[in-house]
C-alpha cells in the first residue's frame, strides 16, 4: 500500500495543479472544478489497491472514464489512472487478462481521440505505441516476477532435497553400524559362548585345555571390545574433523585375518584357497571377511553339536568364489526371527557388483556360495 501511495501521489498532485487549466479551457462538454476533482479523485483513488485487486481496480476505471466518454467530457490527466491499472493487470495477472487490458486501453485511445475533428492514422499510432511500451513492462514485470519465484522455489526444493539426502546418508550409516555391530557382537559372542562351555567341560579331566579355552575368550573378548570401540568412535567423530588426541581405532579386517578368524571361531574349520590371489580392495576385503564370519556364526548356532565347517576361496580370471559349507543340521535347524546376517550378506556383496546364494544342502549341512567380480 506504501508503495502505491507513493506511485500515485505524483498523479495526483499533477491533477490538482492542472485543475483550474482544464476546467476553463473545457469547451465542448464544460466541467466545473467541483466535477473535475470529484472525477479525479473516483479516477485515482481506486489505484491504491491496483497490485492487490488489479483486476477489479482496472474495470472501474474503465468504467468511469467510458461514462466520462458518454457524457463528452473530454480526457484529462487523472484518465492515466487506466494505464496504471492496465499496468497493473499485466505484471499482476495471467497473460489473456494482460492481452485484454491492452485492447480495452487501446480501445480508449481509440474513442478519446474521436472527439477530435483532426484526428491522423500516425496520431494513434503514436498513442498506441505508448500503450503498448507501458503494457511491455508490464509483461516483463511479470515474467521476471514469475522467474524469481521460480528461483526461491527451486533454491527451498534444493534446500529441502539437501536435508533429505542428509538424513538418508544418517539412515545407511545407522545401517551400516548396525551390521558391523551385528556381525562383531553375534560372531564374537558365540564363540566365547561356545569356548566357555568346553572349558567348563574339560577344567576337571583336561585343564590344559580348559586353559586354552579361556585364553581364546579372553582374546576373542578383545578383538570384540576393540572392533566395537571402533565402531562406537565413529559415532563420536566430529563432522569438521577428529580431534588431534583421537584415538587410533583398529583398521578394518581384511583377508589377512582371515585365517586368524577360522582358528578362533571355536569350530573345526577347513580353509582352502587356490588360484591366483588377486588384489582385492578394503572394501571387498572387509565383505568377505564378514561373510565368512556372518557363515560361521550361523554354523554355531544352528549347525548343532559336532558340526564341521569348510572354507573354500578360488580365485578365477574374473571372480572371487567364496564357498562356506558345512555338515550340521541344514534345513532341520530352527529357523531364528529378526536376524539380519543373511541380509547383511548379500547386502555388503552386491555394493561390489557380487551375488549371494545360501540355502541348505541336499543330504544335510549349509552351503554359503558368494561370487565377487575381481577383475575389470
Amino acid at each position: 500500500m506504501l508503495v502505491d501511495v507513493l506511485w500515485v501521489t505524483p498523479l495526483i498532485a499533477l491533477c490538482a495543479a492542472l485543475a483550474t487549466t482544464y476546467t476553463q479551457s473545457a469547451a465542448d462538454a464544460p466541467v466545473d472544478l467541483v466535477g473535475y476533482l470529484l472525477l479525479s479523485t473516483a479516477l485515482l483513488v481506486p489505484l491504491f489497491w491496483r497490485n492487490s485487486h488489479p483486476r477489479t481496480v482496472f474495470a472501474l476505471v474503465s468504467l468511469i472514464s467510458f461514462a466520462q466518454w458518454l457524457a463528452g467530457v473530454d480526457a484529462f490527466p487523472a484518465n492515466s489512472a487506466v494505464l496504471g491499472a492496465m499496468y497493473a493487470m499485466a505484471s499482476r495477472c495471467g497473460f489473456r487478462w494482460a492481452l485484454a487490458a491492452g485492447l480495452v486501453s487501446e480501445l480508449g485511445i481509440f474513442l478519446a481521440l474521436s472527439h477530435w475533428d483532426t484526428v491522423s492514422l500516425g496520431m494513434f499510432l503514436s498513442c498506441s505505441f505508448f500503450v503498448i511500451m507501458i503494457w511491455l513492462t508490464g509483461i516483463y514485470s511479470h515474467t521476471r516476477q514469475r522467474y524469481l519465484e521460480s528461483l526461491e522455489e527451486r533454491a527451498e526444493r534444493a534446500e529441502r532435497e539437501r536435508d533429505q539426502q542428509a538424513r538418508m546418508a544418517a539412515a545407511a550409516e545407522r545401517a551400516r553400524i548396525a551390521r558391523e555391530l551385528h556381525d562383531v557382537v553375534a560372531h564374537n559372542v558365540s564363540v566365547i559362548i561356545v569356548q566357555a562351555d568346553g572349558a567348563s567341560f574339560a577344567i576337571d579331566s583336561d585343564p590344559d585345555q580348559a586353559r586354552q579355552a579361556v585364553h581364546a575368550i579372553s582374546k576373542t573378548g578383545r578383538e570384540a571390545l576393540a572392533e566395537m570401540r571402533r565402531l562406537v568412535g565413529v559415532l563420536r567423530e566430529d563432522p569438521a574433523g577428529p580431534a588431534p588426541d583421537a584415538a587410533d581405532y583398529t583398521p578394518q579386517p581384511g583377508l589377512a585375518q582371515l585365517e586368524e578368524l577360522v582358528r578362533g571361531s571355536g569350530l573345526p574349520v577347513d580353509l582352502r584357497v587356490t588360484g591366483i590371489p588377486q588384489e582385492l580392495s578394503e572394501g571387498e576385503q572387509l565383505a568377505v571377511y564378514r561373510l565368512v564370519q556372518e557363515a560361521l556364526t550361523n554354523t554355531l548356532k544352528h549347525g548343532g553339536p559336532g558340526a564341521r565347517a569348510t572354507v573354500e576361496m578360488e580365485y578365477g580370471m574374473r571372480e572371487l568364489v567364496v564357498r562356506v559349507t558345512d555338515d550340521g543340521r541344514g534345513a532341520a535347524a530352527p529357523l531364528s526371527e529378526g536376524g539380519h546376517g543373511l541380509l547383511g550378506m548379500r547386502e555388503r556383496v552386491s555394493m561390489y557388483g557380487g551375488a549371494v546364494q545360501a540355502a541348505p544342502r541336499p543330504g544335510g549341512g549349509f552351503e554359503v556360495l558368494a561370487r565377487l567380480p575381481v577383475a575389470a
